[in-house]
């Protein structure tokens, strides 16, 4: 995980500059930086997306990701089966979705190769039939307009310190987010936990890491959940971490 640099926590009486509040001119520092971040090396690993369906029943497919890191930009695809989603991240520059895959047809042998480019807003779309959604793939939350640090909750949340960040999206997607809470690990810039809330403001899912490995000298994320807290419905992402 990245390190960053906090600039300071938002102030109990924040006073405004420019219309915005500190807290709201800290947290666009903190989205801008998260955003900014890229991995240092190229990297594939493979996992299993664990799920359970609503009505109880239980699938898992087996899933790869590739990182490939660029001076301009990084690419991050995940594929499952003969689907690979590309999320494309700019410094500076909205991310780019495109899938490429096929369309399945009565006949195999007829079925059809297709690239698609996504529109930010219509990112909105499930992983591999998980709980996982593009935009959360892609952290997009990050990239929205309206940023703010909220006063912290509690004095730490997993045994870390961390700052609470609120992203709002002024427009959202019927079927998308309006709002997404993050609580971001102060020392290494990692997620602790996000809770992100539907169109009409209710809590429709809920995501945490689960569990962590030591690989070559540093922590790496090996299970991730994903929670659906309005259909009963829960994603476990379980990587294959190589000593």
């Amino acid at each position: 995980m990245l390190t960053l640099v906090l600039l300071g926590t938002a102030a109990a009486h924040a006073q405004t500059t420019n219309g915005m509040t500190d807290a709201e001119i800290q947290g666009r520092q903190l989205a801008q930086q998260l955003c900014d971040a890229k991995p240092e090396t190229n990297f594939v690993q493979s996992g299993v997306l664990n799920i359970r369906h609503p009505n109880g029943d239980k699938t898992n497919f087996q899933v790869s990701f590739q990182t490939e890191v660029t001076d301009q930009d990084w690419k991050a695809a995940y594929l499952e089966g003969t689907n690979c989603w590309i999320i494309i991240h700019k410094t500076g520059q909205p991310n780019q979705y495109d899938f490429t895959g096929r369309i399945p047809e009565k006949n195999p042998q007829r079925r059809l190769s297709i690239l698609l480019h996504l529109d930010a807003n219509a990112t909105a779309v499930p992983f591999a039939n998980s709980d996982f959604w593009l935009c959360d793939l892609g952290l997009e939350f990050f990239h929205w307009p309206q940023q703010k640090l909220l006063p912290k909750k509690t004095t730490v949340k997993r045994g870390r310190d961390y700052t609470l960040l609120e992203s709002t999206n002024p427009n959202p997607p019927t079927n998308g987010y309006s709002r997404v809470v993050t609580w971001i690990d102060k020392d290494s810039g990692g997620i602790l936990e996000a809770e992100a809330y539907d169109a009409q403001g209710k809590l429709l899912k809920e995501f945490e890491p689960k569990s962590f490995k030591k690989v070559n000298g540093q922590w790496e994320l090996q299970e991730m959940e994903i929670r659906n807290v309005q259909t009963g419905s829960r994603t476990r992402l379980e990587f294959d971490l190589k000593p």
